[in-house]
């Protein structure tokens, strides 16, 4: 007979959760903020895929007239700007703000209020770029932003100062969520979750957060260098003056190559949770998937100037960053051959969320070998700033991060919402999307082969570009209706999908033991955890011999369905639980960078200065308000 594990609610929140708009934007509860930053992070995500579908529309034919130059450079900075710190980043942030205290079996993080912040300083800072194209000064220089090229001189108007302080907003919003997930996880897991019983995914959000943490002052620095040149006229980049532009190209990289980990590293963690559940069978070599997690982001940092082998750093410096960048794909390599050997002789249920799951995996290795081809300078000298350069960043950041993203969209959407997507359409979305993203990207390989460069608005007829230019922008329009296809199947489950229950995919992890989607306080009483798979534990019983074997044997003959998880109040203590009360000043304070960057942009000290004051009034109350 199956076995009951049961979980007693002990006590009811302090207070009901309301709902209405206004409760919305008041909250500090992390599921709230998790999907609000999902939500906003999708919507930039559309807006992104707009910005590149339209890219790919002037590139179709030869001499193309469709788009200008000028907004051409537009369109492509602020795609890759888009994409990569207001799609896949707060994406990511969506995940860790909504799974990560579920998953330690914590309440809440452990600053509610600044999690709050983070997300109004993300969204201020997302809408205050964007802007931009409203007063027709859109960002133009590229996502790298290199200067001398963005100094005033080349670069007269507002368009970059846009970008340049938009990205300084942007690094306060990532900033506060690393130091404050930093502590949660360290300090606010369930009484027995030690390190290593953690979830393979909070370990890669640990990682990423201190990657975040050590970044993005690097590239705080650089920009705030290019805002003194560009605002006060000082020449940190004007060689005239005894500036070196080569200095913007190592702060940038120094935070621009961590940041590919930033990225990359949540759908790792995410894959590495949904392929054990839907091969019946614990991570093959979980701790060596941690360790590899930890090494990727530690080597990351010494990898930076395989961006600059063309910039004429001489044979030492391209020998040492070539070694390092080889060796990063040692770590990488173990992730997948785990990933690999888990499915191995598993039990597969070939759902949704595994089959996303399972073209990461292969999307990504793809990346990952083109990306090793570039450890090598020779060959490097020969691709850099051709299309085959951008081949290689889309099969690692669509093919990796986006597939990884949307296996974890699938899988967790029953949590979030209590409702399970279809299936059908699911699996539809997934067979065009993956389709379509090979006959976008792929073809880009041979047309850096052939010698286009990247970043071109238009190019000559008889080059030998024209076949894959129309093949990728005909994939890249299929691409976009891969996502209505998602967009419809998501609002249609949310309105009236199936009911999911607590525990719809049989999973191992804490989040699955509490009701779909979980009240405001999580956990009424927090667990007591004995394993790194808890649940699996209490529903078939822990492993007798010390390792996996007699887990993988019980599991694999089971069906989804046959444990029911009983998760009823059974009793309420006299105490209630006590929540942080909602509170409207973590919005206020996030106004405030935003109104002294407009400042900046005006050039009028008094914005500035009210900036501030909103700031620090801002931050006052919100530190004398009660907790609770």
């Amino acid at each position: 007979m199956a076995r009951e594990a049961t979980l007693e609610h002990a006590a009811a929140p302090a207070h009901a959760e309301k709902t209405g708009l206004w409760s919305w934007i008041t909250t500090v509860d992390h599921k709230r903020i998790g999907l609000m930053y999902g939500v906003s992070a999708f919507i930039f995500f559309l807006i992104g895929g707009l910005e590149a579908l339209l890219i790919r529309y002037q590139l179709i034919v030869p001499e193309s007239t469709a788009i200008g130059a000028d907004t051409f450079n537009a369109l492509f900075t602020m795609h890759a700007t888009t994409m990569v710190f207001l799609a896949i980043m707060p994406m990511s942030a969506a995940f860790f703000n909504y799974l990560v205290p579920l998953m330690i079996g914590a309440r809440d993080v452990a600053f509610p209020r600044l999690n709050a912040f983070s997300y109004w300083v993300f969204l201020l800072g997302g809408l205050f770029i964007n802007v931009s194209f409203l007063v027709g000064a859109p960002p133009d220089g590229g996502w790298f932003g290199y200067a001398p090229l963005t100094n005033r001189a080349f670069s007269p108007g507002m368009n970059m100062d846009f970008w340049n302080l938009g990205l300084q907003i942007l690094g306060v919003a990532s900033l506060v969520a690393g130091f404050n997930f930093i502590v949660t996880i360290f300090n606010m897991r369930a009484p027995g979750m030690t390190m290593m019983r953690m979830p393979v995914f909070v370990w890669m959000t640990l990682v990423v957060q201190f990657l975040i943490i050590l970044s993005f002052p690097i590239i705080t620095v650089g920009l705030l260098f290019l805002m003194f040149d560009r605002t006060f006229g000082t020449n940190f980049y004007v060689v005239a003056a005894g500036g070196d532009p080569l200095l913007w190209q190592h702060l940038f990289w120094l935070f621009g190559h961590p940041e590919v980990y930033i990225l990359i590293l949540p759908a790792m963690g995410i894959v590495s949770e949904v392929l054990p559940t839907f091969s019946r069978k614990p991570l093959f070599g979980a701790p060596f998937v941690v360790f590899s997690g930890i090494a990727i982001g530690f080597l990351g940092f010494g990898v930076w100037s395989h961006h600059m082998f063309a910039s004429g750093m001489g044979p030492i410096a391209d020998s040492a960053f070539a070694a390092t960048t080889m060796m990063i794909a040692i770590p990488t390599g173990v992730k997948i051959f785990n990933w690999l050997a888990t499915i191995w002789n598993g039990h597969l249920i070939l759902k949704t969320p595994m089959y996303f799951a399972l073209a990461f995996v292969a999307m990504f290795t793809i990346g990952g070998l083109s990306g090793v081809m570039h450890a090598s300078p020779p060959i490097d000298l020969q691709q850099t700033d051709s299309y085959f350069i951008v081949a290689h960043i889309h099969y690692v950041l669509f093919g990796g991060a986006i597939m990884g993203l949307f296996s974890g969209i699938y899988f967790w959407f029953p949590k979030f919402t209590g409702r399970m997507l279809d299936e059908k359409l699911g699996k539809l979305h997934f067979w065009t999307m993956l389709i379509a993203m090979n006959f976008t990207f792929f073809p880009m390989h041979f047309l850096g082969i052939h010698g286009m460069p990247r970043r071109i608005y238009t190019y000559d007829a008889g080059l030998g570009f024209e076949l894959w230019n129309l093949v990728a922008t005909l994939g890249s329009f299929v691409l976009g209706a891969s996502m209505l296809i998602f967009v419809w199947n998501a609002w249609k489950s949310w309105k009236g999908g199936e009911i999911a229950g607590n525990d719809p995919w049989d999973a191992a992890t804490l989040e699955w033991a509490i009701p779909s989607p979980p009240p405001e306080y999580n956990f009424a009483q927090l667990p007591n955890v004995t394993s790194s798979r808890p649940l699996w534990d209490a529903k078939y019983g822990m492993p007798t011999h010390g390792d996996d074997s007699h887990l993988e044997v019980t599991v694999a003959g089971r069906k989804l369905g046959d444990i029911e998880l009983v998760t009823h109040v059974n009793k309420r203590s006299e105490d209630p639980i006590h929540m942080p009360n909602p509170s409207y000043w973590p919005l206020v304070s996030a106004a405030g960078p935003v109104t002294i960057a407009t400042g900046l942009l005006l050039h009028n000290w008094y914005v500035i200065i009210a900036g501030f004051a909103i700031t620090v009034y801002g931050f006052f109350r919100w530190s004398f308000e009660p907790a609770e």
